[in-house]
């Protein structure tokens, strides 16, 4: 990308200037000279190395092992791998809490508490396997509403499992497309999900067809195909229901109806659900959080506190499923319903 730079003129004299500078100096002096210009040269490339950093990811994917993998290896490395990826963990825990400084992320009070099992997941933790994850779904899973990247939802949780595992090579992929629902998400199923042999899907969904006044169900049919196809890959599933904010709120029979059967599908074919309107409601109700909060100007999409807590509760489910099969506990297979406690 080409930038203006007013600079360069006077760079150059001052570049020549140096040079006839080093021409004059003694020849015990041009070593320190040398030093001097490298330190400058690789203070330019830090500061151009930040402005890559600064811009957003080439695509929407996650992996919370990866960067233990892309650590140097052999003698240049002066510690650990596994030593390294512990320090990331506790660099992103520092900027996972920061947000939470103001308003803590709190669960639900009261409710049901069930407990749902990922014996995939489990498993290959427990095995020292990689672990891939699938964020599927549309514009809340694309994070739209976040004000980075680092934000959205699937790259919060990436992060959390990371600190929970630093050691375990888990990447999440993020598969939200923006004003998608069933019809369309299940015409790339098998690409965007399938053909990527996940071993966890959070597959977000509902949202949208309430918005359009799609019959709920019609919706569910397809959502009842798609959670087939998924489980006929051995992976493990969550489903994850509509928001609770003003827009959905303005067709909340609609969405009621949409919230009963995504838990009736779950139930049926014994997959885990996250219920992110429950969750969200109880924000507002009663932890008396003011719905800007954690719902942006749009009167929809989250912010990057909603994002963040929504990822925050998630992730400590999933986490406390895959300790309960670890430990060897037995779940049956009736309940695999979630509730974050």
């Amino acid at each position: 990308m080409s930038r203006y730079c007013p600079f360069l003129p006077s760079t150059s004299l001052a570049a020549f200037a140096i040079a006839a500078t080093v021409l004059m100096m003694p020849a015990s002096v041009l070593p320190v000279q040398a030093q001097a210009t490298q330190t400058a040269q690789q203070a330019t490339l830090s500061d151009t190395a930040k402005t890559e950093a600064a811009k957003p990811p080439a695509a929407p994917t996650t992996g919370a092992g990866s960067v233990a993998a892309a650590e140097p290896s052999g003698p240049a490395a002066q510690r650990s791998v596994t030593g390294k990826a512990i320090d990331k963990a506790k660099e992103v825990a520092k900027s996972a809490a920061d947000i939470f400084s103001r308003v803590p992320c709190l669960p639900p009070k009261g409710g049901a508490k069930k407990m749902g099992s990922l014996p995939r997941v489990a498993g290959k933790l427990a095995a020292g396997e990689p672990v891939v994850i699938i964020a599927f779904g549309s514009s809340s899973t694309a994070g739209f509403g976040a004000t980075s990247p680092e934000f959205n939802y699937p790259n919060r949780l990436a992060a959390q499992l990371h600190r929970q595992y630093p050691t375990a090579d888990i990447t999440v992929i993020n598969r939200g497309q923006g004003g998608e629902d069933a019809p369309e998400m299940m015409k790339r199923l098998q690409t965007s999900v399938i053909d990527m042999h996940p071993d966890l899907v959070i597959w977000q969904v509902g949202t949208n067809a309430v918005l359009r006044n799609l019959d709920p169900a019609e919706t569910i049919k397809l959502v009842e195909d798609g959670v087939a196809r998924i489980q006929a890959t051995g992976a493990d599933l969550v489903l994850i229901d509509p928001q609770y904010s003003p827009r959905v709120n303005e067709r909340a029979e609609s969405a009621g109806k949409m919230i009963n059967l995504l838990n009736k599908v779950a139930e049926l074919r014994k997959v885990g659900i996250f219920p992110r309107f429950e969750v969200m409601r109880d924000w507002h109700e009663k932890q008396a959080i003011p719905m800007d909060n954690f719902v942006i100007a749009d009167g929809l999409h989250m912010s990057d506190w909603g994002y963040a807590c929504f990822a925050q509760l998630l992730g400590d489910d999933i986490i406390r499923s895959v300790g309960q099969i670890k430990l060897g506990v037995n779940v049956p297979s009736n309940v695999r319903t979630y509730r974050p406690m």
